[in-house]
């Protein structure tokens, strides 16, 4: 178990990262505009599942692996690359209405009809397509593991569990003002047609910028 001071520091520097605009908060920031805060807290949840899952990788050696693998890193790439097209494509032929989410959302279907799960996955998936994020931990998460207090196995999986739940308190801040937006929004059906372009043409630039990394960038 890392020390008390050393998990603080981590959680500091963590919150930082979270709070630092980058793809994950924004994909928190789109959906739950577009979908209402109940989605934009379950793809909240799928990023913390892929947060853990990337934790995972780093504990038992599978990102050394994959940060050796051309080919594996290219498959990770290119999947989330084609992942976040489908999302742009389903952005741009979203349909709009004025209100009525209230129903939706009471019987356990976010804003469009999607139930939560379909959007967790949406966040789990987001988040472990993507090798740079993979990269980044096997980077980060050892560097506070003292091998002198015991396992840097376990000491990883208790920074990757402190790092979640720092990414879960952010996130979901995000996600419950931009569901505030979003109900906002459903007022208008030109806003919503605003929106759904504007998240069409972020998720291809988001593509785009996923299939321009290089093993060496992570």
């Amino acid at each position: 178990m890392p020390e008390t001071l050393v998990l603080w520091q981590f959680a500091g520097v963590a919150l930082v990262l979270a709070v630092t605009p980058g793809p994950d908060n924004l994909f928190v920031l789109l959906q739950s505009a577009q979908h209402g805060p109940r989605a934009g807290l379950a793809v909240v949840l799928g990023l913390c599942i892929g947060v853990l899952g990337h934790t995972c990788a780093v504990a038992l050696g599978l990102a050394a692996l994959v940060a050796a693998s051309a080919a594996a890193f290219a498959f990770l790439k290119i999947a989330g690359a084609l992942y976040l097209l489908w999302l742009a494509w389903q952005a741009w032929r979203a349909p709009v209405a004025v209100a009525g989410a209230a129903s939706d959302q009471q019987s356990g279907q976010c804003a469009v009809g999607r139930p939560w799960y379909v959007m967790t996955g949406r966040g789990v998936f987001m988040n472990l397509s993507n090798p740079k994020v993979l990269m980044f931990f096997l980077a980060f998460l050892p560097q506070f593991a003292d091998p002198a207090i015991g396992s840097v196995a376990s000491q990883v999986m208790v920074f990757g569990a402190v790092f979640a739940v720092v990414t879960l308190a952010v996130f979901g801040a995000i996600a419950c003002f931009s569901g505030w937006f979003a109900r906002l929004l459903r007022q208008s059906i030109r806003a919503q047609r605003v929106l759904n372009r504007t998240a069409s043409m972020v998720f291809v630039v988001l593509a785009a910028r996923l299939l321009t990394l290089h093993r060496s960038s992570g």
